[in-house]
């Protein structure tokens, strides 16, 4: 991709009203625009970035054998009544049609899932199975805040899954509570998987995942060494005890909810009279868990944790491009030429090798190109110049430190595949 075709571009001035860092960089950098309150467009570079997100979370569903689906957002108020959430739920989007029918957006799809699943499900021989989408969900917020960390419209895997016996839906619940760390740590999140109450989905202990930053707006006590947390709503210890996996202290830090898992136990099913006929021939009401991770919230809590005073610095894994290259101008016709023809084989040979590449073909000083490259944060930064090229290569700076290096032209493809595996 050349940068000169790029839709979207950077700015240099900040949104007025950013509040948080990824409000601020994600806006300015050229990933997304915002359209109202808690509403964003995903441009290029940002659905770049979602996109691989997505990809390691469904990557991660998959290797639970959990199927993927899709279900709509338009929901009936129908189902909503059958869960006594219709009044229940403050943040539900309402709407009336023409024929002054109501429907719900969905904030998320307990009432949709349950019936779908009932629908094929008889007998005790058709479970476990869980069953996943990855969606945009709606919710009515009063303040939308913090870029996309809290909005009104947001993207959201969600997965739900069935059993037979409490053991059962134990034992996935641990799995998919792994599998979410997995996701996470793939994602350059180190999280603490916290304690917490289950809100608008259950009565039960449940858990979420919570990336630390001081600009969370979840409190809570975290072993400083092991990955246990209380939310401090929901508290049972406080800050200097033991952890209860006697690994440290508990300390009070600041995290910001990507993910949570609920067992809800018999609630959607019993509203919706979900039986399955047991080895005995008898029915039998099935259980259920909930498990979601907020995808563009994720974006959003990564930008958190990985930035500096120039911009953002994207783990590899999600960046939407392993390398920019930086091509510089020179006033001298046959420089120029050698710069053109090396950028152009860069272009031609690192995709390749699994390279993902963007050009910075403009006609800029060095100045804009590198304060550009650094508010974009793509990992690794190839810097084509006269003077590198005089030196028989090209500058090799990565964008999380502060050191550069000339790397020979006849070795800048080798070290690339190295530096990918890495």
């Amino acid at each position: 991709m050349r940068y000169s075709h790029l839709f979207g571009k950077t700015s240099k001035n900040a949104p007025s009203d950013a509040d948080s860092p990824n409000a601020r960089l994600l806006e300015q950098g050229g990933f997304v625009e915002h359209v109202m309150a808690g509403v964003y467009s995903w441009l290029p570079l940002g659905l770049a970035v979602l996109r691989k997100v997505e990809q390691i979370v469904r990557e991660e569903m998959n290797a639970l054998d959990a199927q993927e689906i899709f279900m709509p957002s338009l929901q009936p108020k129908e189902y909503w009544l059958a869960t006594k959430r219709w009044e229940g739920v403050d943040v539900l989007f309402k709407l009336k049609s023409q024929t002054d029918k109501e429907y719900a957006l969905g904030c998320t799809h307990e009432e949709v899932v349950t019936p779908l699943a009932q629908k094929f499900t008889r007998s005790y021989k058709e479970m476990p199975f869980a069953l996943y989408q990855i969606n945009t969900k709606f919710r009515d917020e009063l303040r939308a805040k913090s870029g996309v960390l809290r909005g009104r419209e947001f993207r959201m895997k969600d997965m739900y899954s069935f059993h037979t016996n409490q053991a059962d839906l134990e034992a996935f619940y641990a799995k998919a509570l792994e599998a979410y760390v997995r996701a996470f740590k793939r994602c350059g999140l180190d999280v603490k998987v916290v304690q917490a109450g289950g809100g608008i989905f259950t009565d039960k202990i449940t858990h979420e995942f919570q990336a630390l930053t001081e600009s969370g707006e979840d409190v809570l006590f975290v072993c400083e060494k092991c990955s246990f947390g209380q939310n401090i709503e929901v508290a049972t210890l406080k800050e200097g005890d033991d952890c209860p996996n006697g690994d440290g202290k508990l300390v009070k830090a600041k995290g910001i909810e990507v993910g949570n898992i609920f067992d809800l136990g018999t609630k959607y099913s019993d509203a919706f009279g979900f039986d399955f006929m047991n080895e005995e021939g008898k029915h039998q009401r099935v259980l259920m868990g909930c498990y979601g991770i907020g995808t563009s919230r994720l974006v959003g809590a990564i930008v958190e944790a990985y930035n500096d005073a120039k911009g953002i610095v994207w783990p590899k894994s999600v960046a939407p491009f392993h390398v920019h290259v930086v091509a510089m101008t020179s006033k001298n016709p046959e420089a120029q030429k050698q710069i053109d023809e090396t950028v152009q084989a860069l272009e031609r040979d690192l995709p390749s090798m699994g390279a993902e590449v963007l050009i910075d073909d403009r006609d800029k000083g060095a100045g804009e190109k590198f304060a550009d490259a650094d508010l974009i944060g793509i990992p690794l930064r190839l810097i084509v110049s006269e003077k590198s090229l005089a030196a028989g290569g090209v500058e090799w700076k990565e964008r999380a430190s502060s050191e550069a290096k000339s790397v020979s032209l006849d070795k800048i493809g080798g070290q690339v595949v190295e530096w990918l595996k890495s």
